[in-house]
């Protein structure tokens, strides 16, 4: 399958690339920019820009996959459907937007996510894309605001949607866009709502999103509370992706899902955690059993047969001395001066984008956060 993915060198961008790859499927990649340094897909690239002709869409000599790069604005809709009419995709992942709440005028940020996102969707229908997925973010629940509480635990697709700020309610919106499409177009289209995003590098010990890194969050419950402890590898992302392409196109046709690690990042389960640090959940988050999420991905599991095989303990796996506390070393069982780094210390000065897509169409790296929270 011939996949276009917008944001493709973004912090998810650049793992969905791979991991189509990985699947046996061709990717052309639309973004602003290339990656930063070291943090190219591991593929051999095309790289062109929007003004020069796309390259053949025939298939290649070799059996490989293959990836492509485009350079182009989303916003510019005559571009972007002369590009899709050259490549005629058989799918679009969109991945691009501004995606830090507060990082730009509010008002900015609304137009900027709801007009990609259409531009994107009409494109796709235009051209006659037979698949188009187009990501959202739990935000849409509105959990950032100091009056939310849940109306249910674990918190699943059916929950009310009440965003508290331009970002979330620009995620809102393109859900709506997702669906309109799905109703009046004889394409399918869907969106997913990635949880907080951790990329290979990150598990190494490169910033994240927020600018510390993951043990700084399992260290500091608070920083995770923020995101009610939610989180993905960003590979597990790129999996569901490849298990949503390859649906019954009546079972996804206008369809959001949530998509997230099968835990929680924690150390301790979330019902000792909730009081201190994220007392909206209420006692409705003692019934979470140890290691258990937030939100569900049931009904991913359940429509897609999509489930996380990576969590915070596989990728870490050396998180009990990662995370012990330093003073209870005694001085002749310290590590010795030539030992391996812990993950948290790790070289990260070329951690390039700490994105969830990539800068695109002259807007702020897309995440899931805002300053704090996702």
């Amino acid at each position: 399958m011939h996949v276009v993915v917008t944001g493709s060198s973004g912090r998810l961008g650049r793992s969905v690339v791979a991991g189509l790859l990985e699947h046996g499927h061709r990717v052309t990649g639309l973004d602003r920019a290339p990656a930063g340094p070291g943090l190219a897909v591991d593929a051999p690239a095309i790289s062109v820009t929007a003004t020069a002709p796309a390259p053949a869409t025939s298939a290649p000599a070799t059996s490989a996959p293959t990836h492509t790069e485009h350079h182009l604005d989303l916003r510019d809709a005559p571009a972007l459907d002369a590009l899709l009419a050259d490549l005629r995709p058989d799918a679009i992942v969109h991945l691009a937007a501004i995606a830090v709440p507060f990082s730009a005028p509010e008002l900015e940020i609304l137009t900027t996510n709801t007009a990609l996102a259409y531009t994107v969707c009409a494109a796709a229908d235009h051209a006659g894309v037979p698949r188009t997925l187009v990501a959202s973010s739990p935000t849409v629940l509105g959990y950032s605001h100091p009056a939310w509480h849940p109306r249910t635990l674990p918190l699943d697709e059916a929950h009310p949607v009440e965003p508290s700020h331009a970002y979330a309610l620009s995620k809102a919106v393109l859900e709506e866009e997702v669906r309109m499409f799905a109703r009046t177009s004889p394409h399918v289209f869907g969106s997913f709502r990635p949880c907080y995003v951790i990329s290979p590098e990150e598990w190494a010990g490169a910033p994240t999103q927020q600018g510390h890194t993951v043990l700084d969050r399992l260290r500091d419950p608070a920083l995770a509370a923020v995101s009610l402890f939610n989180y993905v590898d960003a590979r597990d992302a790129a999996d569901f992706v490849h298990a949503w392409l390859a649906a019954d196109p009546a079972s996804i046709d206008g369809e959001c899902f949530f998509v997230g690690a099968a835990d929680a990042l924690a150390v301790e389960p979330v019902a000792a955690l909730w009081r201190e640090h994220a007392p909206a959940l209420g006692e409705a988050a003692d019934a979470l059993g140890p290691g258990a999420p937030v939100f569900s991905i049931a009904k991913a599991e359940r429509m897609l047969g999509w489930r996380p095989t990576r969590t915070w303990r596989t990728e870490l796996p050396t998180w009990p001395e990662a995370l012990a506390p330093e003073t209870d070393l005694a001085p002749d069982t310290a590590p010795a001066a030539d030992a391996d780094p812990a993950p948290d210390t790790a070289p990260a000065a070329d951690a390039g984008p700490t994105t969830d897509t990539g800068p695109v169409a002259d807007t702020t790296p897309m995440t899931d956060q805002r300053a704090a929270r996702p």
